[in-house]
């Protein structure tokens, strides 16, 4: 039996970004589902972060939730598992009211199992399977227990660990610790977006890209076979975000006219300049990718040091928000802890980008 495996999906990421939506939904309607119909795949397990807003749900982020994921699940029987994660959840100390409940709580969806309270322990053919929704305060000791009791091998679950990478280059310095994992053969988690693996314990990572933060970085989903409880990546090949550098000092126009733009509509584009000498040629360049119909385009320039720095560090004037938030502080000269500091940071720059 083959189960594939999403999390981190946040429907109504960034706002209720439309560019975005719409990057999710090519992913369900041009990869996912096309793949678990191609391997006859009829079971999903969803480890938690459904959706993105703790608070409320946009309608028009529930109806594109509804139709092009819950209803398709339905329509195609497949049996869907789900656990609530943080972003699930209203309350940080209890997951009493989250969005699974208040939206597929009541559902007419047969197919439909939801896991917001404890750790359950499923029979998949044979293979033991605990599923853990998020860890709170008000479900700890139960949640430990049973994760310390189960005779299941496999567990899964949204959990936050020290020691892996959240996203690119960023660490959990704040979580639980690995040894409290020891027992299982495999544990699987959904929380941090980036894929990463340490002993057991792997991080499946997000399906797609949803921030700078994810340029350039491996995005997809995961499919475990019970049998040989492996685990299968499939590579989601769409990008949202790209990074372009520009250097005119051998460009013609027909280099720009023979530019392959077919995959940067409705995305968004860095244009690194490193030698802009020819004007004519840069503005025939930039209508070149205006034409290609993307959702934005920014032009990062240096002209104090474009004769002095590489490539790698003109895209490092590019990064995104978070990452230079963090390097500015690892830069502070004080004696406070760094990473409690960021952590704070993190969190003040997720409720920002998520303002109305």
């Amino acid at each position: 039996m083959k189960i594939a495996i999403l999390n981190d999906t946040h429907w109504g990421a960034r706002n209720d970004n439309g560019a975005i939506a719409e990057h999710q939904i090519k992913f369900y309607r041009e990869v996912f589902f096309p793949y678990l119909r191609e391997n006859d795949i009829k079971t999903i397990f969803h480890l938690g972060d459904v959706t993105d807003r703790r608070k409320y749900i946009n309608f028009v982020t529930a109806k594109n939730l509804e139709d092009h994921f819950m209803k398709v699940c339905a329509d195609e029987g497949i049996e869907l598992y789900m656990i609530a994660g943080n972003h699930d959840t209203y309350f940080k100390n209890t997951n009493e009211v989250n969005s699974l409940r208040q939206l597929y709580g009541n559902t007419s969806h047969s197919n439909l199992h939801l896991y917001w309270e404890k750790p359950v322990e499923l029979d998949m053919d044979g293979c033991n399977i605990m599923l853990a929704p998020w860890l709170c305060a008000e479900n700890w000791e139960e949640s430990m227990k049973a994760m310390a009791d189960t005779k299941a091998q496999i567990l899964m679950g949204h959990f936050e660990i020290t020691g892996y990478e959240m996203d690119k280059g960023h660490l959990c310095s704040d979580g639980m610790d690995r040894s409290t994992f020891a027992k299982f053969d495999s544990v699987y988690s959904g929380h941090f977006h980036q894929p990463s693996s340490i002993g057991n314990i792997s991080y499946l990572g997000a399906q797609y890209e949803m921030t700078w933060s994810d340029h350039d970085q491996k995005r997809g989903f995961s499919v475990f076979d019970t049998d040989s409880r492996s685990m299968e990546y499939i590579r989601n090949p769409y990008s949202l975000f790209h990074k372009i550098m520009y250097d005119d000092a051998d460009m013609t126009i027909e280099d720009i006219a023979n530019l392959d733009t077919s995959q940067l509509k409705d995305t968004f584009i860095k244009v690194i300049v490193r030698n802009k000498t020819n004007p004519y040629i840069f503005d025939l360049f930039l209508d070149r990718l205006q034409a290609a119909l993307p959702c934005d385009i920014k032009v990062v320039e240096d002209h104090m040091n474009l004769d002095v720095i590489d490539e790698s560090e003109l895209v490092d004037e590019a990064q995104d928000t978070l990452t230079i938030l963090k390097q500015y502080v690892q830069n502070l000269e004080i004696s406070t802890d760094k990473t409690k500091i960021e952590k704070v940071l993190q969190e003040l720059h997720n409720e920002a980008i998520n303002l109305d």
